[in-house]
């Protein structure tokens, strides 16, 4: 995937489900004029995110799609659950990389139908926001196959974007400044990528380290990190609006000979670099 390497105006949806902050950090670098942009809805499924707040001070267009509710109507009553019309599960199963293969069956299952629920309901909403780039900013839901499918329509035009509290491919999943400091890391960070049908697994756009010492806690790991999180999402959602974002299949050839493949970004010169 390579987009022309020059400025575009982009239109951003973002979604959300706590205090927003590098909602925050995009919103102020649009308004800024250091990304050539502007959000344009901000979603959520969590009806008391703080975040919501900020969109709405904003004039922003905010919507909410309550998962656990979907949830629990399937416990009670799965037979009251309409799934979507284009709902595939075999299609999601063969793509999927959530859930190991002998995962339980019936989790699993239950699992992607509520989801898709939810995301056929993310997406009926967001139709009403043409977008270039959504940016997950603290969403606390992993995408599935159904979800990334039907907003990366272009082959290989990546639009789903994610920072994480880790240096990936360390520590994926919930806590990754937690995991970082309970596993005695002398360096943390925290990575933005593109999403894939994997939790925290797609390709890495830009990654940022601290130092841990031995007097930090916690609490000042993740304080280091979020200052490094606020700077990095909106530098590489520039990127993705200058064009400079390229992704690449590579291979690779392991010592037991097997051939591997991985999808990497290349980051682009600027245009102004290429003129000098």
């Amino acid at each position: 995937m390579e987009m022309s390497a020059m400025n575009q105006y982009i239109r951003i949806g973002a979604l959300i489900s706590g205090g927003g902050t590098n909602l925050q950090a995009i919103m102020d670098a649009c308004e800024s004029g250091q990304i050539p942009g502007s959000v344009v809805f901000i979603g959520s499924d969590n009806a008391d995110a703080a975040g919501l707040k900020r969109g709405r001070l904003a004039n922003i267009p905010t919507f909410i799609v309550d998962y656990q509710a979907i949830i629990r109507q399937f416990k009670t009553a799965p037979e009251q659950i309409k799934l979507p019309y284009d709902f595939d599960l075999d299609d999601i199963l063969s793509k999927q990389t959530l859930f190991p293969t002998d995962a339980d069956n019936k989790t699993v299952k239950s699992f992607f139908i509520t989801r898709a629920v939810a995301e056929a309901a993310l997406l009926d909403k967001m139709k009403k926001y043409p977008f270039d780039l959504l940016v997950l900013a603290g969403f606390m839901r992993n995408l599935t196959p159904y979800f990334i499918d039907r907003v990366n329509t272009v082959s290989d035009h990546l639009k789903i974007m994610n920072i994480h509290p880790a240096l990936l491919p360390a520590f994926p999943g919930i806590d990754g400044y937690g995991d970082t400091f309970r596993y005695g890391c002398k360096i943390g960070g925290c990575t933005v990528h593109f999403v894939d049908y994997g939790e925290d697994s797609g390709p890495i756009i830009g990654q940022s380290a601290y130092a841990i010492s031995e007097d930090d806690t916690i609490e000042s790991v993740k304080g280091k990190g979020l200052k490094l999180e606020w700077a990095l999402y909106p530098e590489c959602v520039k990127l993705f609006a200058e064009g400079r974002l390229k992704t690449v299949r590579m291979s690779y050839v392991l010592k037991s000979g097997e051939k591997t493949y991985r999808t990497v970004v290349k980051i682009l010169p600027s245009q102004q670099s290429s003129d000098e």
